[in-house]
């Protein structure tokens, strides 16, 4: 049985694309399709106040800015970099090319090839989000991506060091300060100065995540990204106190983001709701998470763990923090979710900030599908083939010969013809026409 001490209504992708957002993006995409920079130049002075003669920062100048930064700060991005790049790594080490021979000399055959040019967008409208330059940049780098362009905002007109020394330190090759869909739109379309990319990854705003939307199939993206989401699942043996915390601390992302608590306690429940009212009002971030809470947040009572795991299945959450006696038996519980967050020991902060697995994850139900960005995500999986036997050879050609004819392609059928006359003698009348120099009919080729 399911009951609700707090509700909210559900959220779907189709949220976040509204008509007028909708509209906007197409038309600020379609002029930097036809006009290239001038229209970037347009749109980066309209929304960002910018005026620069060149968007793309030189060497000279991504050192000055680093210069202006603390070296613990320099510091601690190496750290989380290193954090990144090592669990980055694994993940790539664990993706093995493959061959094998299915026949005589028959020998089948992938291969994992890193797309030849990628986009970062890393955002900065509420907050200077460095975390995304290691997550996109080092994630694109570690796949063997040659050339990573990234691209992030002023904020309020001031230069975000910090993130400029990320995306530096992470690898990118090219460094613009550029925002918004014109960033986006100059990325995947290209300019004048801007050489188009293969593919985008980055969260950002209801703008941005509409025109990655417009621009996919054109370019590949990472996924479909919404509002940042948070789910709890506790018994009766969590801490009120800190569910109440990291529900907030992911609430602060923005007014609409979602932060939901399933316990089987009604009493964890009670006073995680009381530890909330407490903390909100000195929250130096409550303009956000406030009304992300109020509007947004969900309190959920369930009868057994089983049921807490099938109702948190159908949220499909972004993130899933486990606080339960036994956290690992999630693992094989839950199906849907971007990632695991495992005993109150860890949160879904270490995820966003520093603990070394990827923050870009799905939302707003898309956990269902598809999984977080990840090294694989800038890589083809690309197959290939060769017969060497010419037995084996003529053997599929008298098959493809019958398997194309029932479905009555007549023009694959002859390509496994003509090896099976090749390689084995075998007597096929279009062929026998065709090197005599006549039609069906008789007439002279």
């Amino acid at each position: 049985m399911v009951k609700y001490l707090k509700q909210a209504p559900s959220k779907s992708f189709a949220d976040t694309s509204q008509a007028d957002v909708a509209e906007r993006v197409g038309q600020i995409i379609a002029e930097i399709r036809s006009d290239g920079d001038a229209a970037v130049r347009k749109y980066a002075e309209l929304f960002d106040k910018q005026t620069l003669d060149s968007f793309r920062l030189s060497d000279h100048q991504i050192e000055e800015i680093m210069g202006t930064l603390d070296q613990q700060v320099i510091e601690d991005i190496v750290f989380v970099q290193d954090q990144v790049r090592t669990f980055a790594q694994a993940q790539r080490d664990s993706m093995q090319d493959v061959e094998i021979e299915t026949l005589p000399g028959v020998f089948l055959g992938h291969r994992h090839v890193p797309v030849q040019a990628a986009g970062a967008y890393i955002p900065g409208g509420k907050y200077p989000l460095t975390a995304s330059a290691h997550m996109t940049i080092i994630t694109a780098k570690v796949a063997g991506v040659p050339r990573v362009v990234a691209c992030t905002p002023p904020i309020r007109g001031e230069i975000p060091a910090a993130t400029i020394a990320a995306m530096k330190l992470a690898g990118a090759d090219e460094i613009y300060l550029l925002g918004g869909v014109q960033a986006v739109a100059a990325m995947a379309l290209g300019t004048e100065t801007i050489n188009r990319v293969d593919m985008i990854a980055g969260p950002g705003n209801a703008y941005v995540a509409e025109a990655k939307r417009q621009l996919f199939g054109e370019i590949g993206i990472d996924l479909f990204a919404g509002p940042t989401e948070v789910l709890i699942v506790a018994d009766a043996d969590a801490d009120p106190f800190i569910v109440a915390v990291d529900l907030l601390s992911q609430a602060e992302h923005g007014p609409d983001s979602p932060a939901i608590l399933v316990t089987t306690s009604e009493k964890v429940a009670r006073e995680a709701l009381e530890h909330i009212e407490r903390i909100l009002p000195d929250m130096p971030t409550k303009d956000f998470a406030e009304p992300a809470w109020r509007n947004w947040g969900q309190v959920i009572v369930v009868d057994d763990l089983d049921e807490a795991y099938s109702v948190a299945d159908q949220f499909a959450a972004e993130h899933v923090q486990i606080f339960t006696a036994d956290p690992a038996l999630a693992l094989t519980r839950m199906h849907n979710y971007g990632a695991l967050f495992l005993g109150e020991n860890t949160c879904v902060s270490y995820g966003d900030k520093v603990i070394g697995t990827n923050h870009v994850l799905p939302t707003l139900g898309a956990a269902r599908y598809t999984g977080g960005l990840w090294v694989g995500k800038y890589l083809k999986t690309v197959t290939y083939q060769t017969i060497e036997n010419a037995e084996s050879s003529a053997e599929l050609g008298r098959v493809l010969g019958r398997a194309a004819r029932v479905e009555l392609f007549e023009g694959h059928a002859r390509s496994g013809d003509v090896r099976a006359w090749r390689h084995s003698g075998e007597q096929f009348e279009w062929i026998d026409r065709a090197l005599a120099g006549t039609t069906s009919a008789g007439a002279t080729l």
